[in-house]
């Protein structure tokens, strides 16, 4: 029986990110961020699940994406 010998990468560093990585993150910041977003949890029976489910399947969306959509309709984009 052959042992196989495997490399691991160096031990991680408590050492600060380069200069260069922190300036790319403050400079995302544009002032045009999007509105911080919520959770929100609903039940559904499984038959209404499994409907929309397929239909967005079909479509190539998400669930979350539709039921956005949904509620901006109905409650506008206050």
């Amino acid at each position: 029986m052959s042992t196989k010998k495997v490399s691991i990468g160096t031990k991680p560093t408590s050492k600060p990110a380069p200069a260069a990585a922190d300036a790319w993150v403050e400079s995302r910041s544009n002032g045009d961020e999007p509105e911080a977003m919520k959770r929100l949890t609903i039940d559904v029976p499984a038959s209404l699940h499994r409907a929309i489910k397929a239909q967005c399947a079909m479509r190539g969306t998400k669930i979350a994406d539709e039921v956005r959509e949904l509620l901006l309709q109905k409650y506008g984009n206050t």
